[in-house]
């Protein structure tokens, strides 16, 4: 006795849960791409209770004064405060023939990070190393 069979098997394929997926990971891509900051500049923090063997060759030093709200800047340790519109020319005249330029950064704890982001930026600007120190444990 043959059995005839009333529903017929389609061999078609349809692409929409396909798409969903594809446009789903491409979200995923995008979203986590965005995480990523190339425009980051790249520092080298050192832990403080390891010590790096690189030493920049200028150190710059922001000393804040908390009861008169003022801040003060230093380049290799002189006790003489120099403007902060000075910083960058003496860093580029000192900087001027070294191979690998790198600045370190001595920072007071309560000095506000907008301060130590304005030095960094002068670093990004000529392309310097920056080393941002800390006190050991």
């Amino acid at each position: 006795m043959a059995i005839k069979r009333n529903t017929k098997v389609e061999a078609n394929f349809t692409m929409a849960s396909m798409t969903d997926i594809v446009f789903l990971l491409l979200l995923f891509f995008l979203v986590t791409s965005t995480l990523i900051n190339p425009n980051a500049l790249k520092l080298l923090l050192p832990k403080s209770t390891n010590q790096i063997p690189d030493k920049g060759q200028v150190s710059v030093s922001i000393k804040h004064y908390q009861q008169a709200g003022t801040f003060s800047y230093h380049i290799n340790g002189s006790n003489n405060a120099v403007h902060f519109s000075e910083i960058e020319p003496r860093i580029q005249e000192i900087l001027q023939d070294s191979d690998d330029p790198t600045i370190s950064l001595y920072v007071d704890k309560s000095v506000p990070m907008e301060q130590v982001v304005q030095v960094m930026n002068i670093a990004k600007r000529n392309r310097y190393k920056i080393i941002l120190a800390t006190s050991p444990e």
